[in-house]
């Protein structure tokens, strides 16, 4: 992949990344509402070379 991306030595999976298991309905509804507006945090995100603004707070989830 990193040479399909000419990025040798970078990273392919994201820092910090987990699995979690969704124990409850509570659980799985914060999961939801995460993926929905986890997109509009990308212009924000400090992994994103056409960033807009300042890096995105800490998770907000």
């Amino acid at each position: 992949m990193n040479a399909a991306r000419q990025t040798p030595g970078r990273p392919l999976w994201q820092r910090n990344y987990y699995e979690h298991v969704i124990r409850d309905e509570e659980d799985l509804e914060r999961i939801r509402a995460y993926i929905l507006a986890n997109p509009e945090y990308w212009a924000l995100d400090p992994e994103n070379p056409e960033r807009l603004g300042p890096a995105m707070p800490e998770p907000f989830c």
